[in-house]
């Protein structure tokens, strides 16, 4: 039967309908994600950001306390770190205020938020619609219009409806529908699901490291090292759990929040892309004893063409233009390590190998494996951006194996020190080694003693083998990885790995000649059958005896002696 002409009409404007509803997919989410959620590439905004959220406050995957949570209490501070477990409105702001009156009372009470809000893009949207195409920022445009995509499927902006601005109430309360909040009942810390409302793509990428970082024999537990959970990597550490100094403790969270909030590296309340594009952005956390990866790229070639040269160019262009139209010539961490076969993405891991930590139990078996080998393969290619294949290549095998060499120093001190534990040698290990705090247990060289000691726990030859691995080692290979000559040969790395060498080697002499000194005298009071540095024995040849009337005649003959030489003086 044929269609009636009025019905065809009616089919066709439903497929264009239909087809106008399907949601692109996301390309920057990685496969691997949308088959974690058990989704459809696909899948709608709404879809993709409700698995996400459910995900994402699993505790079972990694969200709030932990499972060490009876072990430690939070501190007023905690609510910060962790807002979604711990913040509570506050209860001296009883106001219910509307939008403009947020604004203008902040502009009294917390004046940087609000002139730090105003230059933000939050505070302009017109201004980003009204962009013109050789703007830096015109990718913002698009940007805007793929943010309020995500809203009308969310349900919070009118199929029509424009989104007027991103205010306190929007991030504070509920995005786009609330004009006024209670301050004592409706104020909430934004957590990185609240801004990935908005800013899905970005969110969806960042919870994609959960996905593609899995190791090929587990040296680490899946999506591990990575932004996307790094709380949990703080929270499940015994020392951090056990320490009664919750304000040192809390030290480490303050840079594993990454997990939980987003301005880390988008510093409230402007929220600057083009901030969070410098190296600077990442220092305060990426740099110290264990992971010195400021220090060691700021005094590379590439950190110094940087701080010369980083004025002249443009922050506001997107990192796929920085080299194209921002006037880069030299890369920074953003660029090298949110780059992946040629795109950019909030998952910076995708070409981990070493994970900054050599000592890690099985990351150098790894490193030749067909996992590792594809992802140097990536890095291959990031590293041709300035540079040839054949440099690229020659030089990444020579970071793997200056790192092979500090590892092969580092395992021969481990091994020595490690023997004397075994052995029960180490100083006051049978007499003065009280057990780490619970959940903690009786260790060697463990990472809970480089916060926690006690008596002679650790022995001083104990931790500095754990230091060598934790901090000097991985400052070997940090040097290597960002191109800084001192970082890994003299200043850092090996000079003082070498340092670290001797005096274990030296403190194990002097334990191992101490204790074949303390076997002899054992050996011998057995067969005097009296303690040889007993002065009060009745054997007459006792080694306490002979040893008392020699101390006494020496010191009779050395007074005998200063008498005469006074009396010649004079």
């Amino acid at each position: 039967m044929l269609m009636k002409p009025w019905l065809r009409l009616v089919t066709l404007a439903c497929g264009v309908l239909f087809a106008g509803a399907t949601w692109a997919n996301f390309p920057s989410v990685p496969k691997e994600t949308y088959k974690a959620l058990k989704l459809e590439q696909s899948a709608s905004p709404k879809e993709l950001h409700s698995a996400l959220v459910k995900r994402y406050k699993d505790p079972a995957q990694g969200a709030g306390r932990g499972t060490l949570a009876k072990y430690w209490e939070p501190i007023p501070m905690s609510m910060y770190f962790d807002p979604a477990s711990y913040y509570k409105p506050p209860t001296s702001m009883k106001e219910v205020a509307a939008r403009e009156e947020c604004v203008k009372c902040h502009t009294d009470e917390s004046p940087v938020w609000v002139s730090a809000w105003k230059r933000s893009t939050h505070a302009n949207l017109d201004k980003i619609r009204n962009l013109k195409p050789e703007d830096p920022t015109y990718y913002k445009k698009a940007k805007l219009e793929d943010v309020e995509k995500n809203l009308r499927s969310m349900g919070k902006l009118g199929a029509n409806d424009k989104l007027k601005e991103v205010g306190c109430i929007d991030c504070h309360v509920d995005i786009n529908k609330k004009d006024k909040a209670d301050h004592m009942k409706d104020l909430r810390m934004p957590t990185a699901d609240v801004c990935g409302t908005c800013h899905l793509q970005e969110f969806a990428e960042r919870e994609s490291e959960r996905d593609t970082l899995v190791w090929p024999n587990k040296q680490w537990p899946q999506g591990r090292p990575s932004h996307s959970l790094d709380w949990k990597a703080n929270v499940e550490v015994a020392v951090f759990a056990s320490m009664p100094q919750r304000e040192i403790a809390e030290g480490c969270s303050m840079c594993h929040t990454n997990q939980n909030k987003c301005d880390s590296c988008h510093t409230r309340h402007e929220f600057s892309a083009a901030e969070s594009r410098h190296p600077e952005a990442c220092a305060t956390c990426h740099s110290g004893v264990d992971h010195n990866n400021w220090e060691a790229y700021s005094m590379s070639k590439h950190g110094k063409t940087v701080a010369i040269m980083g004025d002249k160019w443009n922050w506001n262009a997107p990192l796929k233009d920085a080299y194209t139209k921002g006037g880069q010539t030299a890369p920074t961490c953003a660029g090298c390590h949110f780059e992946y076969e040629g795109k950019y993405s909030h998952n910076v891991v995708r070409k981990i190998r070493w994970a900054n930590y050599p000592a890690v139990p099985g990351i150098a078996e790894n490193i030749n494996s067909e996992w590792s080998e594809a992802r140097l393969d990536s890095w291959v290619k990031t590293c041709t951006s300035c540079h040839s294949e054949r440099f690229a290549r020659s030089y990444l095998e020579f970071m793997d194996k200056g790192t092979l060499h500090g590892i092969a120093k580092y395992k021969e001190a481990h091994a020595v020190a490690e023997k004397l534990y075994k052995e029960g040698l180490l100083t006051g290990q049978k007499t003065n080694r009280p057990t780490p705090l619970p959940p903690d247990k009786e260790m060697f060289a463990g990472f809970t003693q480089l916060y926690w000691s006690k008596d002679n726990n650790p022995a001083a030859i104990e931790l500095k083998v754990l230091e060598m691995g934790e901090n000097n080692l991985p400052k070997l290979h940090v040097g290597l990885a960002h191109v800084n000559p001192g970082g890994w040969t003299y200043t850092e790395g090996w000079g003082p790995m070498n340092r670290d060498y001797v005096e274990v080697m030296d403190e194990n002499t002097k334990i191992r000649e101490m204790a074949a000194l303390q076997a002899k005298v054992a050996k011998l009071e057995a067969k005097r059958k009296a303690s040889l540095f007993d002065l009060d024995s009745s054997e007459k040849l006792s080694l306490g005896g002979l040893g008392g009337g020699m101390l006494l005649a020496g010191t009779l003959a050395l007074a005998g002696w200063r008498r005469r030489e006074k009396s010649e003086r004079q």
